[in-house]
């Protein structure tokens, strides 16, 4: 089997936190099947989530303006498998990840502008396979029935269906998290590493 570029994003601030914990689960669940993993911790890295007014101006001109992302840049485009890991808080992604999406996901580097302002053209071709890893503190019901998921159509449909429509996509959704008990936790640990196994 081809090793592949695997990216895991974790966006908690926490060190010691249910999604760290998750995040180096899936890091671990990769590397040892042989892929190239890398990890990025966008607290520890102390990425900064808000559009700068170069990269706002520059949005629809003939070249977006990408000079301090060229890390995450480069990482997101050679991402072939795309782990995130982080906390849905208020049944939204939280403004660190919101940010990186924002600023990352952008002109030239995660898809390109359509004729006319039309539809937009994805550039991530590389990417095959998201993975979405989340906690929430509410229980499953309110997620499912009353909010119907939006974290997951917001990610499934208009980011990735945008940016990398090839790209298989799962979500894993940890329930309950002020109430994490081992077993519950032991479970869903078991279901990141069926699901990363299958992603290759």
């Amino acid at each position: 089997m081809r090793a592949l570029n695997c990216l895991v994003v974790l966006a908690h601030p926490l060190a010691e936190s249910l999604n760290r914990h998750f995040a180096e689960v899936a890091a671990a669940e990769l590397t040892a099947a042989g892929h190239k993993v890398t990890l990025l911790d966008l607290y520890q890295s102390e990425f900064d989530p808000r559009l700068t007014s170069a990269e706002r101006n520059s949005y629809y001109s003939e070249r977006f303006d990408a000079a301090a992302l060229n890390a995450q840049a480069a990482a997101l485009r050679e991402a072939e498998v795309l782990v995130l890991v982080f906390p849905t808080w208020w049944f939204g992604l939280p403004a660190m990840l919101k940010g990186w999406i924002d600023r990352v996901f952008s002109p030239g580097i995660a898809f390109d502008h359509g004729k006319d302002y039309g539809p937009i053209r994805p550039l991530l071709y590389k990417l095959h396979h998201v993975v979405a890893i989340t906690t929430l503190g509410s229980p499953w019901w309110v997620d499912r029935l009353v909010m119907r998921r939006p974290v997951r159509r917001i990610l499934k449909w208009g980011v990735f269906g945008a940016c990398a429509p090839k790209a298989r996509f799962a979500m894993l959704s940890f329930y309950a998290a002020e109430k994490p008990q081992p077993v519950r936790v032991m479970r869903f640990v078991g279901e990141i590493r069926r699901i990363l196994r299958n992603s290759a």
